[in-house]
C-alpha cells in the first residue's frame, strides 16, 4: 500500500527530534493528525498530539520548548481562523529565535483562489513573522519543502511556516524523503582587526563598562574574567540575566524600564561602554558615551545607538582573542563606586519592600515574588507574563546559573506565562515550572487551565491578582494621563482552578505565602496559589528622567480633581517604596 504524504511528511519530523505538536484538529488538519496518532506517540518512539485550547497557546509552547531545549518544536493550526489564531505566538517565537516549524493546513487547493469558505492566505500571512514561509502544491514538492522548513527554522533559529491544503496532505506519497542534514551550529570567530580596535580602545579608557544581553549564553566566566581585567562593572539586559547574573562579583543590575539597581549609573558614567550580544532597543537608556559592540549578528551592529567599535562575531572567541591584547587596569575606582551604588540601591530601594511586610495587607507584590525566589527548587524553570510579572520576576528571581526565567520579552505579548509553562513542563517533565501569571494574562487564555488539568501537569502557576493592568495603568501616569480602563472586576482564579482539579488557594494574607508555595510545590499535579495583591503598586525605572516626574505629577493632579485626594494620597503610599534613593 502506498505511503500517504501526510505520513511521509510526519516521518521527516521525527527524523529531526520532534517529539510532540500542538494544536486543535480541524478537518483541512485531519491526515496531519491521523499520521500523528499513528506514530503511536512519544513513548512508542512517535509523536505526541497535545491538544490546547487556542492555537495561539500551540504556538506560545513551542516557542518554550524550543528555547529550553535548543530543538526544533512543532505547532500547527487547521485552514482560516485555525492557523490564524497561531500568528502572535509565531511573533513572539520568531523575534525570540525558537526554532519552531508551524504547520498551516489550507482549504482544498483547487478552491485556492475563489473566495472560499475560511479562505486566507497563510503563505502570504506569515511572512512577516518567519524565516521561511512556503506552500506545498503537489506532491512531488512536499518533502523537499519540509526538508527546508526543518534546515531554515534550525540554522536562522527562527519559525518556518509549511502551509499545507487537506486535500494534498492526503494524497500518496511518490518523491523520496530527502536524508535529515543534522549539522552542529558553526562558531562565528571576528576580524583580528576588529578585535585589536576593540583593545585599543579598552586599552584607552579609564572607566570601562559592560553590558550583556543573551549572546553572552554559554561565556558567563569568559566576561567575568574581561570585567576582571578592566575592572568593569556588569549591567545585564533581562534576556541576558540567566546568563550573566549568577556569581558575578561585578553585577549593578539591569536597566531599561524593568530595570533595577546600578546599571543605569554605571553604563552612563563609563568613558567606554562595551555592549556584548545584546540588540537592547530601548536607546532612551543608552548613554551617548563612546561605544564599543559585539555581536555575531552584523545587522544588529548599531541599530541601537552609536558605535564607535564594532566586532562581527561570537562573544566568547572574541573575548578569546581579546585577552592577550589588553592591558590590565590597576584602579578600581569607577568599579568599586558603582558596585557600592548598587549594594546601597538593592538594600535601600528594592531590598526595602520586601522586609517588616509580613502583615501588610494588600499584599506587596515584590515580598510575594521574593518569598517565590526563596522557596522555589534550584533548577525551577519560570515564565513570567508581560507587565508587573516581568518587573517583580527580574528583580527577585535568582537565576542561580541553574535556573531558567522565560517570557514575551522581544514582543511584549500579554498571556504567554501560562502557554509557555506547558511548553516547559512537557520539554522537561521532571523539572518544577512555575508560570508567573498576571491577572490579566491570565484571563486572557484562561482556557488553558483545562489543558494543564487534562494532560495532568504539575504546572505551578502563581498568580499577581491587582485587579489592574499595573504596567499599562503606569505608563499613563508617566505619560500625564489618569489612568482609565485598566481596573478589571476581581475574579477568585483559585476557585476556577479548584472546579477543574486544581490544588489552589487564595491567599491574602502575607504572612500565609510561603506555605501556600511549599504546599502547591509538593502538589503531585497542577497547582495555582493566587495573591491578592497591592493594585497600585507600580514599578519605577532605576533612572527616573524630569518628563517622567512631571507626567506623574500632572496626572496625579487629575485624579485628584477627577477622584478626591484620597485616591492620590493611596496611591503615593503604595509606591513611596518604590522609589530609588541613594
Amino acid at each position: 500500500m502506498a505511503k500517504e504524504l501526510a505520513t511521509q511528511l510526519i516521518e521527516q519530523l521525527q527524523a529531526a527530534g520532534v517529539q510532540r505538536i500542538y494544536g486543535i484538529v480541524g478537518d483541512s488538519l485531519n491526515p496531519i493528525v491521523d499520521a500523528v496518532r499513528k506514530t503511536g506517540g512519544v513513548a512508542k518512539g512517535g509523536i505526541d498530539w497535545i491538544h490546547v485550547r487556542h492555537e495561539e497557546t500551540a504556538a506560545f509552547a513551542a516557542a518554550a520548548e524550543a528555547q529550553l531545549t535548543g530543538r526544533l518544536a512543532v505547532c500547527a493550526g487547521s485552514c482560516g481562523p485555525g492557523n490564524l489564531h497561531l500568528i502572535n505566538g509565531l511573533y513572539d517565537a520568531n523575534r525570540s529565535g525558537a526554532a519552531v516549524l508551524a504547520i498551516a493546513s489550507h482549504i482544498p487547493s483547487k478552491q485556492i483562489g475563489s473566495s472560499f469558505f475560511q479562505e486566507t492566505h497563510p503563505d502570504r500571512l506569515f511572512n512577516e513573522c518567519s524565516v521561511y514561509s512556503e506552500l506545498i502544491s503537489t506532491a512531488e514538492q512536499a518533502p523537499r519543502v519540509m526538508h527546508s522548513a526543518i534546515q531554515h527554522a534550525v540554522a536562522l533559529q527562527g519559525v518556518a511556516v509549511v502551509t499545507l491544503p487537506g486535500d494534498i496532505a492526503g494524497l500518496d506519497a511518490v518523491a523520496p524523503t530527502p536524508a535529515a542534514a543534522a549539522f552542529r551550529p558553526a562558531t562565528l570567530t571576528p576580524d583580528p582587526a576588529s578585535v585589536q580596535e576593540l583593545a585599543d580602545a579598552i586599552n584607552a579608557a579609564e572607566k570601562v563598562a559592560i553590558f550583556a544581553g543573551a549572546g553572552v549564553q554559554g561565556a558567563h566566566d569568559e566576561v567575568i574574567a574581561l570585567a576582571e581585567a578592566v575592572k568593569a562593572p556588569i549591567g545585564h539586559s533581562l534576556r541576558g540575566k540567566d546568563f550573566m547574573q549568577y556569581d558575578n562579583p561585578y553585577d549593578i543590575g539591569m536597566t531599561g524600564l524593568l530595570g533595577y539597581g546600578a546599571a543605569a549609573e554605571g553604563i552612563e558614567d563609563a568613558d567606554l561602554l562595551i555592549l556584548l550580544g545584546t540588540d537592547f532597543p530601548y536607546d532612551q537608556f543608552l548613554p551617548g558615551t563612546r561605544t564599543a559592540q559585539v555581536d555575531r549578528a552584523a545587522q544588529k551592529l548599531g541599530r541601537r545607538t552609536d558605535v564607535d567599535v564594532a566586532v562581527h562575531g561570537d562573544v566568547l572567541p572574541t573575548l578569546a582573542a581579546l585577552m592577550p591584547l589588553l592591558q590590565p587596569k590597576k584602579s578600581r575606582r569607577f568599579l568599586d563606586a558603582m558596585l557600592k551604588k548598587h549594594d546601597r540601591l538593592m538594600n535601600k530601594a528594592v531590598g526595602a519592600y520586601t522586609r517588616k511586610v509580613e502583615t501588610t495587607e494588600p499584599i506587596h507584590p515584590e515580598y510575594a515574588a521574593s518569598v517565590l525566589d526563596q522557596v522555589a527548587a534550584r533548577d525551577a524553570i519560570f515564565t513570567a507574563d508581560t507587565g508587573m510579572c516581568n518587573v517583580w520576576t527580574a528583580r527577585y528571581i535568582n537565576p542561580l546559573g541553574t535556573r531558567h526565567l522565560i517570557g514575551s520579552y522581544l514582543h511584549g505579548s500579554m498571556a504567554n506565562a501560562l502557554p509557555h509553562a506547558i511548553g516547559a513542563q512537557l520539554a522537561y517533565p521532571g523539572r518544577q515550572v512555575v508560570s508567573v501569571s498576571g491577572d490579566g494574562g491570565l484571563s486572557m487564555l484562561l482556557g488553558e487551565l483545562i489543558t494543564v488539568a487534562a494532560l495532568r501537569l504539575p504546572v505551578n502557576v502563581v498568580v499577581f491578582n491587582n485587579s489592574t493592568l499595573g504596567m499599562v495603568k503606569l505608563e499613563m501616569l508617566v505619560d500625564g494621563l489618569p489612568d482609565f480602563g485598566v481596573d478589571v472586576p476581581d475574579a477568585n482564579y483559585a476557585a476556577v482552578a479548584r472546579a477543574l482539579g486544581f490544588h489552589a488557594v487564595r491567599v491574602t494574607d502575607p504572612s500565609r505565602i510561603e506555605a501556600a508555595y511549599r504546599a502547591a510545590f509538593a502538589h503531585p499535579g497542577p497547582s495555582l496559589v493566587e495573591l491578592v495583591t497591592d493594585p497600585k503598586a507600580l514599578s519605577l525605572p532605576p533612572k527616573i528622567k524630569g518628563a517622567q516626574i512631571l507626567g506623574f505629577a500632572t496626572a496625579m493632579s487629575k485624579v485628584v480633581l477627577n477622584r478626591g485626594a484620597g485616591e492620590a494620597v493611596s496611591m503615593a503610599r503604595s509606591n513611596l517604596r518604590n522609589i530609588p534613593r541613594l
